[in-house]
């Protein structure tokens, strides 16, 4: 049998180095758990960057997958298909809008946010052509394409790669006074953000800023541009992370877990008076809409709504974060969290690295990833139950005591 090694060595000697993977080989998945190429079983802390919302290798996402499969996987929008239209309206009822933009990606879906949003800024708004602008907020993170990172403020995704897309402004997390003053400029046509900063560290902002955002969007006829690729279907303990504070945003960006991690998949929702700005010719993607990435998304979401894993969301992690706080541990600056998307902040002056941590997480069965050096991520599969929840933190724990 071939060791971790083996297969570690491969991909450094073929395989581009764009990432630094936590040293194990994985093999196979099943619910909450994954197993390496050894037959170790772990908890799965990460789900994929919250793809794997349902659990690995859900039955019922599986079935739909292969069933379509065997019948039609592609055609392109060059010809209508009978998958397509069922999807389309089930999404669109589920949360509300008029119309979706089926893309495959969640940096996909952005772009095409960001092109509807300029597109209905100078057709609605009347902003002089090429001076829409577009605020994000700083810590964002919605992928690494010219303009993703154009938008972003950490060098190791910006630096060495202009120039960079004109056009983009960023302000303060959770500043509304800063907000108000970039969106009183009448060339502003939209402001992206996510509702809980997940690539950064699990920033959640202060409770009223995005019905706050809301009305300041609405204030000055600016489009709010929700990115739930991370924190929607359910993660947070809503369906979406905005429902926390009842808000609505003009454009909503969902991805990862549309799919429940088997198949690449992302969605674009608003209204007419948003969506019909754009013409045929204007946008798409060979493969954006096709049936297969449709049956997917369809029941990845049923899953989701039958199994009422937002609830369950809610619950695990208000276990999740008061097992840990009662953790007393000089290392830890922070822990914080809504629903199944967590965090422990690491003090910079701590002897010990979050990845070393993580390390000892893994040793004892549990798989997580630093994010920005000091901070680990927690986020399961959404399925995971009560005695699975307190036998992680007591691993978790366990972990932090040994170190102390």
């Amino acid at each position: 049998m071939k060791d971790q090694n083996y297969y570690i060595d491969l991909e450094l000697k073929y395989g581009a180095h764009n990432y630094h993977p936590i040293p194990v080989v994985l093999s196979k998945g099943n619910g909450i758990y994954v197993w390496d190429v050894e037959g170790n079983r772990y908890y799965d802390f990460l789900s994929a960057y919250s793809a794997v919302n349902q659990g690995h290798c859900n039955e019922r996402i599986l079935d739909s997958l292969t069933s379509q499969a065997n019948k039609l996987t592609l055609t392109s929008r060059a010809f209508h298909n009978n998958v397509l239209g069922e999807y389309e309206k089930y999404i669109t009822k589920l949360f509300g809008y008029d119309k979706v933009l089926p893309m495959n990606t969640g940096v996909e879906g952005g772009e095409t946010a960001n092109k509807l949003a300029r597109k209905w800024g100078y057709l609605k708004k009347g902003i002089e052509e090429n001076k829409a602008r577009i605020i994000f907020a700083r810590g964002n993170f919605w992928g690494r394409t010219l303009a993703a990172i154009s938008s972003s403020d950490d060098p190791s995704s910006y630096k060495g790669f202009g120039p960079y897309m004109p056009g983009y402004d960023l302000i303060a997390y959770n500043d509304l006074n800063a907000l108000e003053n970039e969106l009183k400029d009448p060339n502003v046509c939209a402001f992206m953000v996510e509702p809980i900063q997940g690539e950064a560290g699990v920033i959640v902002p202060d409770p009223g800023y995005i019905s706050s955002v809301r009305k300041i969007c609405d204030k000055y006829n600016v489009l709010f541009i929700a990115d739930e690729v991370q924190t929607g279907i359910g993660r947070t303990g809503k369906l979406l992370a905005c429902d926390h504070e009842n808000v609505k945003p003009d454009i909503l960006i969902l991805g990862k877990a549309l799919s429940g991690g088997v198949y690449p998949v992302s969605a674009v929702l608003c209204n007419d008076d948003v969506m019909l700005c754009i013409q045929p010719g204007e946008h798409g993607s060979t493969f954006g809409g096709n049936p297969l990435a449709c049956a997917v998304a369809k029941t990845a979401l049923e899953v989701v709504i039958d199994e009422n894993l937002s609830d369950n969301a809610n619950l695990m992690g208000n276990i999740f974060r008061d097992e840990l706080n009662k953790l007393n541990s000089s290392i830890i600056k922070e822990i914080r969290g809504k629903g199944l998307l967590n965090a422990i902040e690491i003090r910079k002056t701590s002897s010990i690295s979050a990845w070393e941590i993580c390390m000892l997480l893994k040793n004892k069965g549990l798989l997580a990833k630093p994010t920005h050096g000091n901070i680990i991520r927690f986020a399961p599969p959404l399925i995971i139950n009560k005695k699975e929840i307190l036998d992680c933190t007591s691993i978790i724990t366990d972990v932090f005591k040994s170190i102390e």
